[in-house]
């Protein structure tokens, strides 16, 4: 079971990649833009059902990775990155500015943490503490790209 925890956790170990693993992880995450894209044609219920569906199923994974690494939101631990960057896509059109500014927007959000992604980080123990951080920096990634696209900055 270790095994395959941390392999899930690791997202097939990219997060053993000694420099950047979050930002690898977010990258291997890019692809499930154009998953999403096409559940919600299918079904926008399907798609945000999925949707939670991978945050805790994220949760339930990052926190017994947390227990087999035996340290709290281990580098090693990009599920919590795909997670977010599905969040920050999630409902969008699909386009590679798009694909590319959530990409960008959404590191920088996960690395500087605003209110309450910051919070659930350093106060919320276990895998809900590892991923949530990064579903609301995703989600403010969302807001912020919805912005630019009703300005007409993003197409």
């Amino acid at each position: 079971m270790r095994t395959t925890v941390l392999f899930i956790a690791s997202v097939a170990y990219i997060g053993y990649i000694p420099f950047a693993s979050g930002t690898f992880g977010s990258l291997a995450a890019m692809p499930l833009f154009w998953v999403f894209d096409k559940l919600c044609t299918v079904s926008v219920p399907l798609a945000l059902a999925t949707f939670v569906a991978l945050v805790v199923g994220a949760c339930w994974v990052a926190g017994l990775a947390d227990g087999f690494l035996q340290e709290h939101d281990s580098h090693k631990i990009v599920i919590d990155e795909v997670a977010g960057y599905v969040a920050a896509t999630l409902l969008l059109p699909l386009s590679w500015p798009v694909a590319i500014a959530a990409f960008f927007i959404f590191r920088a959000l996960d690395v500087i943490k605003p209110y309450p992604a910051g919070y659930i980080d350093a106060n919320m123990p276990g895998g809900p503490g590892v991923v949530l951080d990064d579903v609301v920096s995703g989600l403010y990634t969302n807001l912020l790209l919805r912005g630019l696209l009703f300005l007409g900055v993003l197409s």
